[in-house]
């Protein structure tokens, strides 16, 4: 394991257009959810200038059943899915929330799907799909993620507060963030660089075409410079740190109408940043059932309170499925040289802890609500576990944990 190093992770904000995509399929599958806890959602969403497609598979009481909509739930679906798009931020010519075409695709789930995933008789409900997943946790932050990814999650975060408070007017919704930090005996000591590029109003550009104002676009740097010295901890910007705000020099057209959105295309901004591997199943649009989203929020949770406990600085935990197979095929658990612990005893542990079937995910984590709209954007880990929301961020394992390793 290395121990020093510069390493980078970048973050988009609620408005990029893949964002904007995975915001409206969660907001479907909590539409769904708070109808039906055991609705059957997979909703894609496709955003390109003034228009969104909804694509997938669904089956939910009372909303979709026997290949027949429950009435008035179609229009339900397009109200939340403008809802969603104006608080967003969208009132551009080219994608507003109210004038936007809107086309709904989805249709029922296959009957093979359901036949594989539905419990029934000795039966017990099996995974949605066949798939590997990984949870990932590091002492590196106090919300046990990478510093890099952390970091830029909160300058984009801070971003949005300031568009959406009017602090900040000459912000459009579309952003990007990145940050590099070097590492020194394996913690993050300094940022190298630091990268934002933002839709502005116009003339907040410095590029020397027609439409340009060198002091509105110093305005626009020196308020993300502040936002950067606001989140990174002291001492961490330099004389030495390099520092991009719109480098192309120009960020008017963004958005759905700059570029088409597609949900589950951000998967390593929504989990680790690049540092730590990925079963390349996306999250959003996804209801409980299906081990991609609810596996790998159990897998950050068990490594989330394995370094909460202290057993390791970094843990990595990488769960298997086959599709309407219920039990895990494998647990893996690797502690990359930090852990106070053998893995192995961890691996056989752990699912003492936690009964990691979908069903037994699903109730521990009290996943079967309408609570994924919030997780689409700034990442569905590191976050607060309020009331039921972000259960998986909770550390309520580490005393069970130690007290089974100690007997």
């Amino acid at each position: 394991m290395r121990q020093s190093y510069i390493f980078t992770s970048e973050s988009v904000s609620e408005g990029h257009p893949d964002k904007v995509a995975d915001q409206i399929s969660d907001a479907v599958v909590d539409l769904f959810l708070s109808k039906d806890p055991e609705a059957r959602v997979a909703c894609e969403t496709l955003t390109t200038t003034n228009k969104v497609v909804l694509a997938g598979e669904i089956r939910g009481r009372g909303v979709y059943e026997n290949d027949q909509w429950a009435p008035g739930v179609q229009d339900e679906i397009e109200r939340v899915v403008r809802e969603t798009v104006k608080r967003i931020g969208y009132e551009q010519d080219g994608f507003h929330w109210e004038r936007l075409d809107f086309s709904n695709n989805l249709h029922g789930q296959s009957a093979h799907i359901a036949q594989g995933v539905d419990e029934g008789g000795n039966k017990d409900e099996g995974a949605g799909d066949q798939g590997i997943m990984f949870g990932y946790a590091t002492d590196e932050t106090p919300d046990f993620l990478p510093a890099t990814l952390y970091y830029s999650h909160r300058i984009l975060e801070r971003m949005a507060q300031d568009r959406h408070s009017g602090a900040a007017p000459f912000l459009e919704p579309d952003a990007k963030s990145q940050v590099t930090l070097h590492y020194e005996n394996g913690a993050p000591v300094r940022a190298t660089a630091l990268v934002v590029s933002t839709q502005h109003a116009p003339g907040y550009c410095d590029d020397g075409k027609p439409g340009s104002d060198a002091a509105k676009y110093k305005q626009l740097r020196d308020y993300v410079v502040g936002v950067f010295h606001d989140v990174l901890p002291q001492g961490f910007i330099t004389d030495e740190t390099k520092i991009y705000v719109n480098p192309t020099g120009r960020f008017e057209i963004g958005g759905p109408d700059g570029d088409a959105g597609l949900t589950g295309r951000k998967i390593i901004v929504d989990t680790y940043g690049g540092a730590a591997p990925h079963g390349g199943g996306a999250f959003s649009g996804k209801d409980p059932t299906k081990v991609d989203r609810s596996a790998a929020y159990v897998s950050r949770y068990l490594a989330k309170n394995v370094v909460a406990a202290g057993l390791a600085k970094r843990c990595t935990i990488q769960l298997s499925y086959a599709i309407g197979v219920a039990e895990p095929l494998s647990v893996y658990v690797d502690l990359h040289g930090t852990g106070t612990v053998d893995a192995a005893e961890l691996e056989a542990v752990l699912p003492q802890l936690v009964r990691l079937t979908p069903k037994g995910i699903r109730e521990h984590l009290k996943l079967n609500a309408p609570i994924y709209q919030r997780t689409a954007a700034y990442g569905h880990f590191g976050r607060d576990a309020d009331g039921d929301h972000f259960t998986w961020e909770r550390t309520d394992l580490v005393d069970k944990l130690r007290a089974a390793l100690a007997a």
